[in-house]
């Protein structure tokens, strides 16, 4: 059974690859290794453009907090649970692409209840609130924009504080 997850890993993986390129966009990484799936990195210079076609509703300037901003797709598997996280660098947006998927947001450290948002919902989270993004039943798939609070020390992979994580990380 779990080489049959893994296989349908590598395919959504695969299909998503296709579908950024034939929208032009110029993945700098890709991880398929993250136990609850997985990101794809997308070029910083396209920001503006994937920030039109994800978050139309939103003006840049509402987006734009620094000078720079780090879009991604993010892929939760079924039943999968992203840590119990915060940042100190950067606040974040995501876009339900393909859903439901769960989300969890606490000012404080207590988890808050799960909340189901279907494809096509909006959800914001300023920097040092806290969240979880949660595989339900199927792959989520979140386009994800990253808006950098700090313009003198943007946010990276290693800005994540983890308050509870299922893989022990």
């Amino acid at each position: 059974m779990e080489n049959k997850n893994y296989l349908e890993k590598e395919t959504i993986f695969k299909e998503i690859a296709e579908w950024l390129q034939t929208q032009n966009y110029s993945v700098t990484q890709q991880d398929i290794s993250r136990p609850w799936g997985g990101f794809f990195v997308i070029d910083e210079s396209q920001a503006s453009r994937f920030a039109e076609q994800f978050f139309p509703h939103l003006k840049m300037s509402d987006i734009q907090i620094t000078n720079k901003l780090s879009p991604k797709i993010l892929i939760v598997a079924p039943e999968k649970r992203l840590s119990w996280q915060y940042h100190f660098r950067r606040a974040e947006i995501w876009k339900v692409l393909q859903g439901p998927v769960g989300v969890k947001i606490s000012d404080t450290d207590v988890e808050g209840e799960i909340r189901e948002l279907p494809k096509d919902s909006f959800i914001q989270m300023n920097k040092g609130e806290r969240h979880r993004l949660i595989g339900l039943d199927s792959w989520g798939i979140v386009a994800e924009i990253w808006q950098h609070t700090d313009p003198n020390n943007p946010s990276d992979e290693e800005d994540i504080v983890r308050l509870q994580d299922d893989f022990g990380r």
